[in-house]
């Protein structure tokens, strides 16, 4: 599966955004999928997740209560509602399949997560 991510941008401290990962490939329903984020000089961090059939969801302690993941399958999209953003939430937001189909666990690494897209800048400014 090939993921694009769209969405991002420059939005103020309690403002939001909607990111959006479109995906191309037959299986997009097969997946579970995640939303990561890389800000400047910092690693690579897991965000959100949902599981191939939206039936569950997690989410970092960071973005609990500001951030909603759902998925569209017969759109092949996941998107990523981001409300009450913080200066610190500034990252590239990233898009992933996880490499096993129906993944049913609550661990997500990155490293266990492959096709991924290009990235989206969000910003946030105080």
């Amino acid at each position: 599966v090939q993921l694009q991510a769209s969405g991002g941008g420059l939005v103020q401290a309690g403002g939001s955004l909607r990111l959006s990962c479109a995906a191309s490939g037959r299986k997009f329903s097969s997946y579970t999928m995640g939303w990561f984020r890389q800000g400047p000089g910092k690693e690579r961090e897991f965000v959100a997740a949902i599981k191939w059939n939206g039936g569950s969801i997690d989410y970092a302690d960071s973005v609990k209560g500001r951030f909603t993941i759902s998925r569209d399958n017969a759109e092949n999209t996941v998107y990523l509602q981001m409300n009450s953003l913080k200066p610190e939430d500034t990252a590239v937001y990233y898009c992933a399949a996880h490499r096993v189909t129906y993944y049913g666990g609550t661990y997500y690494s990155p490293s266990d997560f492959r096709s991924w897209g290009q990235g989206t800048q969000v910003t946030v400014s105080s």
